[in-house]
Parts: C-alpha cells; sequence; structure tokens
C-alpha cells in the first residue's frame, strides 16, 4: 500500500483514533461551506465588528494561525479586527498551512518564541481548523510562553475526524512527501504512526495555567463537529460553516471574550 493510501491524518495522538472514528466514513457537506461569503457579507454589518460590546485589549500579543490548505490571508480580517480591538495581532507566516506539522511547528515555535522575548508578554493563539491543531501543540511544548488558546472548528483529540474529501486532499500531500522526501518512511509523517516531537506535543495533556477555548459549529461540513468538543475545554457553539468560522460574527465575540478573560488573569484586579 502507498504512503498516500493509508487512511489517517497527520497529527494523531496515540494510542490511535477510537475504533467508531476509523470506521466512519463521512462525506461532510462541502456544498454548504459556500455560504462563507454570506457569513462575511453579515460580519461586515453586524455591530460586533465595529467593536460594539467587545472588551478591548492592551496590546496584549495575538498570533493568528491559519488551517489546513489555507494562508495567513485566510485570517486577515480577524487579524484587522483584532488590531482595533486593542491587540498586538499577528500572522503566522504561513503561506499554504500543508507543511510536516513538526517542521511548521518548529517554525511556528520560533515565531512566537521571538514575540514573546521582544514583547516581554505571553502570546494567545487563535487557531482555525489545523491551525488549533498547532496551537494546542504549542502550549504543551511551551505553557509559560502562552496566555491563552482559541480552537475554531479544530478536532482536539481525533484531527483526523474529518470528511472524507479532505482525507483525499490529505492523502495527496502525502503522496508528495512520501516521493520528495523521507519523511514519511523515516517518521511516518502525515500517517497515523508519525513518530515527530509534534505529535508528543499534541497529544500531551494540555496545561492547566493555560486557558482553552473550543469555538465549533454543529453545521461544519469540514470537520465531525463532535471532535471539536473536549472536557478540558471551554467549548463554545456558534452557528455557521467550518470555512466561516475566520468571519463568523458569532465567533468573533466568542474571540473577543476569550482574550478579555486571559488578559484578567495576566492582570487580575
Amino acid at each position: 500500500m502507498s504512503a498516500a493510501a493509508v487512511p489517517s491524518f497527520d497529527p494523531t495522538p496515540p494510542p490511535g483514533p477510537p475504533e467508531e472514528v476509523l470506521q466512519r466514513r463521512w462525506w461532510g457537506r462541502h456544498f454548504a461551506e459556500l455560504r462563507w461569503q454570506a457569513e462575511l457579507a453579515r460580519l461586515l454589518v453586524d455591530p460586533v465588528y465595529r467593536g460594539a460590546g467587545v472588551p478591548r485589549g492592551g496590546g496584549e500579543p495575538v498570533v493568528l494561525i491559519p488551517g489546513f490548505l489555507a494562508g495567513d490571508a485566510s485570517l486577515g480580517i480577524m487579524r484587522e479586527w483584532l488590531q482595533r480591538m486593542g491587540y498586538d495581532a499577528r500572522a503566522a507566516d504561513i503561506v499554504a498551512n500543508v507543511d510536516c506539522s513538526d517542521r511548521a511547528l518548529n517554525r511556528l515555535d520560533e515565531r512566537v518564541g521571538g514575540i514573546h522575548r521582544r514583547t516581554g508578554k505571553r502570546v494567545a493563539l487563535v487557531g482555525h481548523s489545523r491551525g488549533g491543531h498547532f496551537a494546542k501543540a504549542l502550549a504543551h511544548r511551551h505553557p509559560d510562553r502562552i496566555s491563552c488558546v482559541i480552537s475554531m472548528g479544530s478536532g482536539l483529540d481525533t484531527p483526523f475526524d474529518i470528511s472524507e474529501p479532505t482525507k483525499a486532499a490529505v492523502a495527496l500531500f502525502r503522496e508528495v512527501f512520501a516521493r520528495t522526501s523521507d519523511r514519511v518512511h523515516r517518521n511516518g509523517c502525515f500517517t497515523a504512526t508519525c513518530r515527530c516531537r509534534f505529535t508528543t506535543d499534541f497529544s500531551g495533556g494540555f496545561p492547566a495555567d493555560v486557558p482553552l477555548t473550543s469555538i465549533y459549529s454543529r453545521g461544519d461540513g469540514v470537520v465531525w463537529w463532535e471532535a471539536c468538543v473536549v472536557p478540558y475545554a471551554q467549548c463554545v457553539e456558534v452557528t455557521g460553516s467550518h470555512v466561516g468560522l475566520a468571519f463568523n460574527r458569532k465567533a468573533y465575540r466568542e474571540v473577543g471574550r476569550a482574550l478579555a478573560r486571559a488578559r484578567r488573569r495576566v492582570q487580575p484586579g
């Protein structure tokens, strides 16, 4: 069997996914994902976009991490909004989130570490889809650098719990890595047997002193929504699509609330 044929998704926490996840063949609702355009239009006329009722930040650094196949531009509107809300919002420096998880996390680690050193402040992480996986792993690796983690549409324990078309896209990039490097053969990258440090960080216990908010939608057409609900996070349901979480007015309000809670923890009273 070729590397691309392995029915799994990177990363995979040991000892492996539950049997019901392995057997589930869910085709998602990808046509319904086209409504992200309507969600964007609704956001731009909503009071939350103007900052109504949104607690203001005090220059705290926030790094936004895009999802699979996406780049920093996908979270550009949220980044601009957070800047207007008083945060030092920055991109993750990801053109397209398709690289090996270990290499991608190491680069993100360097970026967040640099921001932490220059500002002297803990950094908040906002991750969309696969970006939430990276945010969770980085909080485990360096909890002293992270003020909070906010995931949007991210499977936090079973990230491979995704639609069949999305699995096919993952398999395509797994085959590319198998043909262009030895990482798949040597480390099991983009397979269920990934042996990179990333897997240790992702599957390790989430630090108790780092608040985790998981924003999800039952209308998610890409990620099985129940994968986003975990006992160690404050799970918040909104309505909308998976792609549209980057433009969801209700998600924006929850992001603002989560950042405000984290700020109060760092600056009590």
